[in-house]
């Protein structure tokens, strides 16, 4: 048995929901004449956005990109510290305003630009500031949280079953991606040596991760954190 307002599992004998207050509907519990068995507008539409709306979010990125560039080119003659101000502007554009501009924006696809993006930003900073660390560090970093998150996002949009694996399984992998990240930075920055600090990390999300695929496993235990934690 389910409440009909926030979906919370209730056990047969509980006559309200914990969470809510909802009076729970069940058989054996006697109602008052004409009181309804759902709460009314449980289902409210949607708020849809429209065409001037999006024009409204793209001028309010624009407009901050076209200041800073024309501040910057009063002062300095050339693109200098607006680089990054526009890179921020765009990565932002890209991740929030562009899949609005869709009617059933696909994650699968728009989450992959959204790395793509921060990659090329990255690797702008790192030539402008005439840094080494974009191809030894940011490119593997970034490239494996993407594809943790990439996989977890498709994976997540295209099964219905298995959730708890799923995030179970990336919570582990992002234990093993700390661990990569300080051997990373070993070999990129000088004076940082390998201390062991994202053993901790690792350790820590691998147990999470463990509970989360045990939770998968044992239909009894799940239920029992459900109930426990209204999920």
């Amino acid at each position: 048995m389910y409440c009909v307002k926030c979906g919370v599992k209730l056990a047969d004998s509980e006559v309200r929901c914990p969470l809510c207050g909802t009076r729970a509907f069940h058989p054996d519990i006697l109602r008052e004449e004409g009181e309804k068995l759902y709460p009314t507008k449980k289902y409210p539409s949607a708020r849809k956005r429209t065409y001037w709306q999006q024009v409204f979010f793209t001028a309010a990125f624009v407009l901050p990109l076209l200041i800073v560039i024309l501040c910057d080119m009063q002062f300095n003659m050339a693109i200098t510290w607006s680089g990054y101000v526009i890179g921020a502007l765009i990565l932002g554009y890209v991740s929030i305003v562009l899949p609005s501009w869709f009617k059933k924006p696909n994650p699968v696809i728009f989450v992959p630009c959204d790395f793509a993006v921060l990659l090329l930003y990255l690797l702008y900073i790192n030539i402008a500031t005439g840094g080494k660390w974009f191809l030894s560090f940011a490119l593997p970093v970034v490239g494996v949280v993407g594809a943790i998150v990439i996989t977890v996002v498709a994976l997540v949009y295209y099964l219905r079953r298995g959730k708890l694996f799923i995030f179970g399984g990336a919570t582990i992998a992002f234990g093993a991606f700390m661990l990569l990240m300080e051997f990373l930075m070993c070999i990129t920055f000088e004076g940082v040596y390998f201390k062991g600090w994202s053993l901790y990390p690792l350790i820590s999300l691998a147990v999470i991760g463990g509970l989360l695929i045990f939770l998968g496993i044992c239909r009894p235990a799940r239920e029992n954190m459900e109930r426990k934690f209204f999920i």
